[in-house]
């Protein structure tokens, strides 16, 4: 992998690599890119793996190689401190959301900017990053008032940006990637022109994440957002008159109406279902975001904030618009809707042609790589939908030894999964299963309302003498939940698709993988039902040469867990008959590792309670050496 990516470094070229579990595929990247002399950008598909890279991995291999270079670390904006928007926040007791403790974080974030040289929120532990009191001190693209802010000097994003500008490698994510491909984040500048080679890491994701920006999307709570913050400005510059104050009512109505128009609907309704009072109430929403950009959007308003938010009314109308007028022959329009907010959208059918357009205006070599890219041996999927039909593609095998590691077990008697009862019918076919592992599970779903039911079911048929504890995804935060998972050692942990990925449980703790059925997307998604669609249009099959492909991937994301070190062993337990009674079955059997395939419930059993019994006693005897016992 690594001469195939010096090669494509060194000519330019695109390359396709799917990479197993265990090849080292991050140093295979690393490597070369350091060792080119080039100027690369790396994109992961999260924040983790960003992390990771920059004080983890470049470091290991810059001192390996004898090779300083210069690395940056660049993230969305609302991973930055604005302090703009801190010493607003502090100089405002009132400031709505603030309350109570709360406001004891904003203390702590205002001690800690004092220190903080990146101004990266990740640094400060004691306030979590995904606690709201961030959105109150950090910037968005709507609200970032650029140049024009009286702190832009002391700018942590602008200072980011500049970093990026001048090093030697730069790690992004694919969200900040394509956000500077469709041009859509004016703080962050062109990424691009200057760059010698971008790598894709965890490419896998990259279409899906590409359609968010190719498309167009308005929601209430920007829009709430947009009226409090114009409300808390003008209040703050005594500038809140009577048509003022009428012009962020008139929105704020606006909104109000649309929810009040989408109550008892579906909460995903295609554009042309939509009943007339709701494609009444976007007119009017289009006109009140026009009346407040006419009143604020004033290049001869001397608060800069004020001018910001009249901008972002502008912006959104624009957007509005966008939707109103898209072209449904190129994509799908339609509403999101629950009790709390809404979301209108538009998502083309396919994005291959804007992504190749982009990577064909920047010439440098493109590098995709990820653990699950190929459907069998062959690449044509992925590669359709980025645009790169001409990538050369390399297969790099997982060096870890399935056939005497893994058993994929299916069993022989469950129903088909639109069968009711199919979800009682997996969770006591596994049940033999986890009791031989001692528990030490994934319980992977398809939905949540496939997790719920499993656990209710679990939890009826466990008897006193099952001593595993129990966790849920949505009970704490995922990676509380893997930790906890971790330390606990024997748990059953139930999980839908944010653990069928970037998940890594090593050893004993995690001995068995179920899967409840084949990964096919919802057919209700309206995302999907806008490929298919788009795929029809073109004469093709949409079910053979989408559906089955991306579920084929998805399948060996989730089958991934379980094999992550060369001394793991256990039992991947997949519920779903197709694989055996269905045509396409093969596809999905010829894709996933060669573990060695059985129907025999015994044999798995077996195989688990050996596993489960030699690997603790060999963990034991590590424990006392290590202690002196």
């Amino acid at each position: 992998m690594a001469l195939a990516v010096a090669d494509a470094l060194q000519h330019g070229e695109a390359l396709v690599v799917e990479a197993g579990t265990g090849t080292g595929k991050t140093f295979a990247y690393l490597v070369p890119a350091l060792l080119s002399g080039r100027r690369v950008l790396v994109s992961t598909g999260t924040r983790n793996l960003q992390d990771q890279l920059y004080h983890r991995d470049l470091p290991v291999v810059s001192a390996a190689l004898g090779r300083p270079v210069r690395v940056s670390l660049l993230k969305g904006r609302a991973n930055y401190l604005c302090r703009q928007r801190l010493s607003v926040a502090c100089s405002t007791p009132s400031l709505p959301g603030l309350e109570g403790d709360s406001r004891h974080k904003i203390i702590r974030i205002e001690r800690w900017s004092q220190a903080t040289r990146t101004g990266d929120i990740g640094e400060l532990e004691a306030v979590a990053e995904s606690d709201p009191v961030w959105s109150a001190v950090t910037s968005t693209r709507d609200n970032c008032l650029g140049q024009d802010c009286a702190e832009y000097s002391n700018c942590h994003v602008a200072a980011a940006r500049r970093e990026a500008q001048a090093a030697d490698i730069v790690i992004v994510n694919h969200h900040l990637l394509l956000a500077d491909m469709a041009l859509r984040e004016e703080g962050f500048g062109e990424l691009l022109p200057g760059a010698d080679a971008v790598i894709l890491d965890e490419a896998h994701q990259f279409p899906d994440i590409a359609a968010q920006f190719f498309g167009w999307r308005v929601g209430s709570r920007p829009l709430a957002s947009l009226a409090r913050d114009t409300l808390f400005e003008l209040t703050r510059a005594g500038l809140l008159d009577g048509a003022a104050r009428a012009a962020i009512d008139g929105l704020e109505r606006a909104v109000a109406a649309i929810l009040r128009a989408l109550q008892g609907l579906p909460e995903r309704l295609e554009w042309h279902r939509a009943p007339d009072a709701v494609l009444e109430g976007v007119d009017e929403l289009v006109s009140a975001l026009d009346r407040l950009a006419g009143k604020f959007d004033d290049p001869d308003l001397e608060e800069a904030a004020i001018r910001s938010c009249g901008r972002r009314a502008a912006e959104v109308a624009g957007r509005l618009r966008a939707i109103l007028t898209a072209d449904e022959a190129l994509g799908l329009r339609w509403l999101d809707a629950s009790a709390r907010g809404f979301v209108l959208e538009y998502v083309p059918f396919e994005v291959a042609d804007r992504l190749r357009a982009q990577t064909e205006a920047r010439p440098c070599a493109w590098i995709y790589t990820s653990a699950t890219l190929a459907v069998g041996e062959d690449f044509t999927h992925f590669k359709e939908r980025v645009g790169a039909s001409d990538a050369r593609c390399l297969h790099v095998a997982s060096p870890f030894d399935y056939p005497s590691q893994a058993l994929l077990y299916v069993p022989r008697s469950l129903p088909d999964p639109a069968e009711p009862g199919y979800t009682k019918a997996v969770v006591a076919a596994a049940l033999p299963l986890i009791r031989a592992a001692g528990g030490r599970t994934f319980l992977l779903f398809t939905s949540h309302r496939g997790l719920t039911e499993a656990l209710r079911h679990l939890k009826a048929m466990l008897e006193p003498s099952d001593a595993f504890p129990v966790l849920v995804q949505g009970e704490m935060p995922r990676d509380a939940l893997l930790r906890r998972f971790r330390e606990l050692g024997n748990a059953v942990l139930l999980g839908t698709g944010s653990f069928w990925e970037g998940v890594d449980v090593r050893g004993p703790a995690l001995s068995l993988v179920v899967i409840d059925k084949l990964p096919f997307s919802s057919p209700d998604d309206p995302v999907l039902r806008a490929r298919l669609e788009g795929l029809r249009r073109l004469g093709r099959n949409p079910f053979f040469e989408y559906q089955v492909p991306q579920a084929v991937l998805a399948l060996k994301q989730g089958v991934g867990r379980l094999i992550r070190d060369q001394d793991d062993q256990g039992v991947v337990m997949v519920g779903d008959p197709r694989l055996y009674s269905k045509g396409y079955g093969r596809m999905f059997l010829s894709s996933l590792p060669a573990m060695r395939p059985t129907r025999d419930e015994q044999l798995a059993a077996d195989f688990l309670r050996e596993y489960v019994t030699n690997r603790c006693r060999v963990e034991e005897e590590r424990f006392d050496e290590a202690s002196g016992n």
